[in-house]
């Protein structure tokens, strides 16, 4: 299950809010104690309860500092406040209290700096798993290609951010391509088979230049996956022996708008335009991955051309199938239909708070929505200019620069007895002067 999400500046208030009233706790608990002393005496039996103060200050904030603390003001609740001799008969009772606050103390002490460490591995362990979840499942930049994406991921399992649903966008020389998948089972147990689909699809999305080729290649990676998992440990709600499936929706979208997808078992995305609301494809899909094999012809199906101020919805069964209190399931395409014509990620922050709310923040199932709108074209920045910023420079074609003419000096002559003057010009033949001087 998950629960309703707060802004963050309301939980920060409540926590220190929280926080607040812990700390002062002990002080509190020391302040009644002795209010109910004076009011109704009863000869000290009442002040035995002042070696509650630092378990409180344990339980309450688990460190060790507000132990001493509540420790310290339960034993400065002893000193005698009636004027009593400190030789007076209230002295040994006293004493005994003394002594038992001391030993809360200590035996409050010890558990307070074990309660820090696992705190803080508890915290480190939080960290890694957020890390490995968005290794698994990174956030989707701003514009991929001719698309403006926008994701979102609910995970059935409070306190994961990601379970049985899958999904990814990636750019490529063939086009925009997405996924988005469903897993049996939801939460947890499924990450294993989205992690094979997702890494299998990222290197098929590149390599393969059909469409149908990263879908053979999704369905051989799943029977692998199947085939080397441990039957013992096989998880899921119907036993290891259950069918294991997925269903996946591929889609393309080439560099003019052109959409195109396989489909199996999977819900069809939604055309989202200006007022319109409506099912891109019509057709039957194939079956899931893994029940059956996939046939031998495949054939994509066209899911239109995506305009300005257009998009499609890639969603699975879980936004659908949420129920509110009264039983009802989610209006998804009409609760669409109110954020139609806006950019990607309202759309999808619409429909996530719209969920949460039908659903009053408890979900069966795992959450995947995927908005693919169409991205305006990329227009050049004005270059800047002013102080203090450096001005582009446009270079000019370099024209050639004439040559400077340098003289040359005559090669002295000089006379030879044995041999005579070479001359700069090689010796003409008849053959050469023949067909210099044509007849």
């Amino acid at each position: 299950m998950i629960r309703n999400r707060v802004s963050d500046g309301a939980r920060t208030d409540v926590t220190r809010t929280r926080w607040t009233f812990v700390l002062v706790l002990p002080g509190l608990w020391v302040f009644a104690v002795l209010a109910w002393e004076l009011s109704w005496p009863s000869s000290g039996q009442l002040l035995q309860l002042l070696a509650a103060a630092p378990a409180i200050a344990c339980a309450g904030t688990g460190r060790r500092l507000c132990v001493v603390m509540g420790g310290a003001c339960a034993l400065l609740a002893l000193v005698p406040f009636d004027g009593a001799p400190p030789a007076g008969p209230g002295l040994p009772a006293r004493a005994v209290n003394c002594a038992a606050i001391l030993t809360v103390v200590c035996a409050s002490y010890l558990p307070a700096g074990r309660r820090l460490r696992l705190v803080r591995e508890l915290v480190r362990a939080r960290e890694v798993a957020a890390t490995a979840q968005r290794a698994l499942l990174p956030p989707l930049p701003p514009r991929i290609g001719t698309v403006a994406p926008a994701a979102l991921h609910l995970s059935a399992d409070e306190g994961a951010s990601m379970g049985g649903d899958l999904y990814d966008v990636v750019a490529t020389r063939h086009g925009v391509r997405a996924v988005i998948g469903d897993v049996r089972g939801h939460g947890l147990a499924a990450l294993a088979t989205v992690a094979a689909m997702l890494g299998c699809f990222r290197e098929a999305a590149h390599d393969e230049y059909e469409l149908s080729e990263v879908l053979r290649r999704l369905e051989r990676a799943h029977a692998r996956h199947l085939a080397g998992r441990d039957p013992a440990t096989a998880s899921g709600p119907l036993g290891p022996d259950a069918e294991e499936f997925v269903t996946i929706l591929l889609l393309e979208i080439a560099p003019d708008g052109t959409a195109r997808a396989l489909n199996c078992g999977h819900p069809w995305p939604y055309r989202v335009a200006p007022g319109v609301v409506e099912p891109a494809v019509r057709a039957e899909p194939l079956p899931p991955l893994g029940l059956f094999p996939l046939p031998r012809a495949l054939d994509t199906v066209a899911c239109g051309r995506l305009a300005p101020a257009e998009g499609l919805l890639l969603y699975t069964d879980g936004a659908y199938d949420a129920r509110g209190v009264d039983g009802g399931f989610f209006p998804l395409a009409e609760t669409v239909r109110r954020f139609a014509g806006a950019r990607a990620d309202a759309v999808v922050g619409g429909v996530h708070d719209a969920l949460l709310r039908h659903a009053r923040g408890q979900l069966t199932d795992d959450v995947a929505l995927v908005m693919l709108s169409a991205a305006p074209p990329r227009t050049p920045g004005p270059v800047p200019s002013g102080p203090g910023r450096p001005v582009a420079r446009v270079e000019q074609p370099s024209r050639p620069r004439a040559q400077a003419r340098v003289p040359r000096r005559p090669a002295p002559v000089t006379a030879s007895r044995d041999r005579a003057p070479s001359s700069t010009a090689a010796p003409c033949t008849a053959g050469d002067e023949a067909s210099s001087h044509p007849v």
